[in-house]
């Protein structure tokens, strides 16, 4: 190495240009929370030398499976595995899905070394099926490395964490596919401009989420890629998601009010990312990550098993490639009395990922089945999510997405009690398109988290169409259930209620939906659990209602 601390892999006039090396050699810091205040702050990032150590500290301190492969297998196996065959023309393992090295200032010497590793990578984990951000994090690491043996051992154990709450790096398509439906999930909630913005720009906003492991590992300079990944040490996956969602939000901001600069969203979001240290540096990307009020690591995590497991029943494994599964509302099979086909695409961009691989199934209509509460709940029963949706005879259009199934009604013993999720949400199409989602979310100061893994046997709701599992592996509580969450008063937790004279969404202070025993009338206004508006007039005819589930398209269709 010389006297900055770069190996022989590094083009060292490219690296000046791109990082330059002003800090001390030397950092003492021994407590996780002062480590977390210095990533963030980069006071490692101004030295080459001093990155170099705190990566070999952090990723040694990685807890990892007992036999985890090291620089002297890389030693035994890399001849073997390389042969005669020049490091620049040898081709990458099939898990990286086609992505290719970045360069991130090395030379050929390094981007062949890099090819090398992760060859060698392959060999040592046949489990690894798909893992489109390795040549990047492997590309990032021989940057601090003393040599290729040492670069290999450094992803080895990173790939073989085997802490159960400390997610690092995807290695299936489930994993990949199910984060996607999570950073998909957190766009909506967290940043519902852009997200209003990339719906409209595109036809299927899902396909473009699934790029967001792309921006950071693909498509970020250098400089702001290594910025990401010291804290990402340190904090873990969760400050990827942070990072990904800074840079919609930056997005959005440039190009609000701007036609795209071409008709394909994803290659302008690309395009964005590659030139972000133009108008946005590395310390001002991490200071709008971390602005943003996020779920709980374990909250997340709870989702992120709520959409493995509908993947799973989907059909998709551990093993399989990468494939398109996101459906979306055919306009050829779908009719409404209240809808269009856009305005239920609109509806479906913002239901959680994990139901947006369904198609919309007509549970109730008023128009086909009577304006009957009774005849609502036989309808509706057994069925969860649920979407709601109400139209007056001032042709005003508002409505829920109910998260739990109606017959949870039952368990009040005949009065009138709240169940639901903190997944629900109240909205309005006519005259104008607004939503209002739980008040915890965009108030998180309203509460403090607690105790998320829950000893009641409340299981995750099933995808529509399969039946909710008994095996106590799938006991978990639902993501976003109220007693995760230590509130100040029920009020912003009064979701849905059903009794024998009415239906109530959203309470507090006041009803977002009130519905009469009749289906005839009803009345909106504000509520402490989504802090809305009134959906439409504040009293109102129904001219009439529409209840959709969401179904699983390769199961048939019940008879109703």
């Amino acid at each position: 190495m010389d006297s900055l601390g770069y190996n022989c892999f590094v083009d060292r006039d490219k690296m000046d240009a791109a990082i330059q090396d002003l800090g001390p050699k030397e950092l003492s810091c021994t407590e996780l929370q002062e480590l977390k205040q210095l990533a963030r702050q980069g006071s490692w990032a101004r030295s080459h030398a001093l990155r170099s150590k705190m990566y070999q500290r952090l990723i040694r301190d990685i807890p990892c499976r007992t036999v985890t492969p090291d620089a002297s297998v890389y030693s035994d196996i890399v001849g073997k595995i390389v042969g005669k065959h020049s490091s620049s023309s040898l081709p990458l393992p099939e898990f990286v899905d086609n992505t290719q090295v970045p360069s991130y200032c090395l030379n050929a010497r390094g981007e062949g070394a890099v090819r090398k590793i992760l060859l060698c990578i392959a060999n040592q984990f046949p489990d690894i099926s798909f893992c489109p951000a390795l040549p990047a994090v492997v590309a990032l690491l021989l940057h601090y490395s003393l040599d290729e043996a040492e670069c290999f051992e450094k992803a080895c154990r990173m790939l073989a964490c085997n802490d159960p709450g400390r997610k690092l790096i995807d290695q299936s398509f489930l994993a990949f596919e199910s984060s996607c439906m999570t950073f998909g999930d957190l766009v909506n909630k967290y940043c519902q401009a852009a997200h209003k913005l990339l719906v409209a720009m595109s036809e299927d906003v899902l396909q473009v989420y699934s790029d967001w492991q792309r921006w950071l590992f693909a498509e970020l300079p250098l400089g702001h890629f290594a910025r990401v990944f010291d804290v990402f040490l340190v904090e873990g996956y969760k400050v990827l998601y942070r990072v990904a969602l800074a840079i919609l939000k930056f997005f959005h901001k440039v190009r609000a009010g701007q036609p795209p600069d071409s008709d394909n969203v994803r290659q302008d979001i690309r395009t964005f990312v590659k030139d972000i240290a133009k108008m946005v540096s590395p310390e001002k990307l991490l200071e709008k990550a971390f602005a943003i009020r996020l779920f709980s690591r374990k909250e997340i995590q709870l989702l992120q098993m709520a959409n493995e497991k509908a993947l799973k029943q989907k059909g998709i494994t551990v093993k399989q490639k990468r494939q398109f599964v996101h459906l979306a509302v055919h306009a050829e099979n779908f009719h409404s009395e209240i809808v269009s086909v856009k305005e239920m695409r609109d509806i479906w961009s913002w239901v959680p990922e994990r139901f947006a691989l369904c198609q919309p199934l007509l549970l109730f209509s008023s128009l086909q089945h009577g304006y009957s509460l009774t005849r609502f709940y036989f309808q509706c029963e057994g069925h969860e999510p649920t979407l709601l949706l109400i139209k007056t005879t001032q042709k005003e259009v508002c409505g829920a997405y109910l998260s739990t199934d109606w017959s949870e009604r039952n368990k009040f013993g005949g009065k009138l009690g709240f169940f639901g999720t903190g997944e629900c949400f109240v909205f309005r199409l006519q005259p104008e398109v607004q939503r209002y989602e739980w008040v915890v979310i965009k108030h998180p100061e309203l509460t403090k988290v607690s105790s998320l893994m829950s000893s009641e046997t409340t299981a995750t709701p099933a995808l529509p169409g399969h039946s909710i599992s008994t095996d106590p592996a799938d006991r978990l509580s639902p993501f976003l259930a109220t007693r995760h969450f230590n509130l100040p008063s029920k009020t912003e937790s009064m979701f849905m209620a059903g009794g024998s004279d009415c239906l109530i969404i959203g309470g507090g202070g006041g009803q977002a939906l009130f519905i009469d025993g009749d289906l005839n009338r009803g009345r909106t206004g504000h509520c402490d659990t989504f802090n809305n508006q009134a959906l439409c007039s504040e009293n109102f005819l129904i001219a009439a209602i529409e209840v959709w589930g969401f179904q699983d398209p390769d199961i048939q269709n019940p008879d109703q």
